[in-house]
């Protein structure tokens, strides 16, 4: 799926699904306002939460946060 890195908003609204074969954008969730994110980390000890960190940030080229959704598949990132 292609998704703009010039992305203005603060936040992006995001479904996980953890312990797949790669981390990647899949599409977005248009009844959720979501992007559909597969992730290859397990959801143990925060893994998955440090790989979604890192996958966006290096995406975006801009630091991320986790605002909410940390024990949640469904998390808000804020891009500072």
């Amino acid at each position: 799926m292609k998704f703009d890195k010039n992305y203005s908003s603060k936040n992006i609204k995001i479904i996980v699904k953890t312990n797949m074969p790669k981390t990647e954008i899949v599409e977005y969730d248009n009844s959720k306002k979501a992007l559909k994110v597969n992730v290859h980390a397990k959801p143990d000890n925060n893994e998955a939460n440090v790989e979604v960190i890192k996958f966006f940030s290096k995406f975006l080229k801009k630091k991320i946060t986790i605002k909410s959704g940390t024990r949640s598949r469904e998390k808000l990132l804020e891009i500072k």
